[in-house]
């Protein structure tokens, strides 16, 4: 009998507002195997964003468990989840979150900078990883000399320069036009198909729909549906 990668399993997490409770998640269960491209679906106040904070590590359940191989996240020390969220896994934003300030090969290389590599290591990875992407002539420009679409490469260069066992991406699309979410869409699928296990969060059901192998559906803090590519659901 094989055994998923990931396991959720009654997932809740509740916020106190006043004397309200906010049930950004309500109960939310379901697994996934290595190498899926997931695609989490849902509009804004679905829980999609909190799944995924929970998920990376960001934040505690009220309840309930998450299992990443054989981590019971809910049950890591804070260290040992600062560890986790260093290596097991890297995140794209929509807001991509680069620093101003320093060029596409230094963000980069600073995904690296609590590592053990040296210098040297770590500049030849983060520029073998921006040339793997297309970037390799951009490695000295700074954000505000790329476009909405390299800039989310270079964000996508240092989720996974680290070497992830997981990528998350957190509306990695949001910003971009068209042509540039379409590139980046199949960016995704190039990286699952090479063996990358991918969480998307969105709420775009077309992007979904095109490089998802399964979409989970939220509506309120709840699971409504979980369905494979090409499934219809009304």
């Amino acid at each position: 009998m094989s055994v998923s990668w990931i396991e959720v399993n009654e997932l809740k997490r509740h916020y106190q507002r006043g004397p309200q409770t906010v049930r950004a998640l309500d109960g939310v269960s379901f697994e996934i195997d290595r190498g899926e491209l997931v695609a989490v679906v849902g509009s804004s106040g679905s829980g999609k964003s909190t799944l995924l904070n929970l998920l990376a590590g960001l934040d505690t359940p009220t309840s309930g468990s998450i299992r990443v191989g054989e981590r019971f996240l809910e049950k890591l020390t804070r260290r040992e989840l600062a560890l986790y969220r260093a290596h097991a896994h890297g995140m794209v934003f929509q807001s991509f979150h680069l620093i101003n300030h320093r060029s596409a090969l230094q963000n980069v290389e600073l995904a690296l900078y609590f590592s053990d590599l040296p210098a040297r290591e770590r500049k030849h990875r983060a520029t073998a990883m921006l040339e793997r992407l297309g970037l390799g002539d951009r490695l000295d420009h700074r954000p505000g000399d790329l476009s909405g679409g390299e800039q989310q490469r270079v964000a996508i260069a240092r989720a996974l320069v680290k070497e992830p066992e997981i990528l998350f991406a957190d509306e990695p699309t949001g910003n971009l036009d068209h042509d540039n979410a379409g590139q980046i869409a199949s960016l995704l699928q190039e990286l699952n198909r090479g063996g990358l296990t991918i969480l998307l969060v969105t709420h775009d059901r077309e992007l979904a729909e095109r490089v998802g192998q399964r979409s989970i559906r939220l509506v309120y803090g709840k699971v409504e549906s979980i369905t494979s590519a090409g499934e219809v659901t009304a």
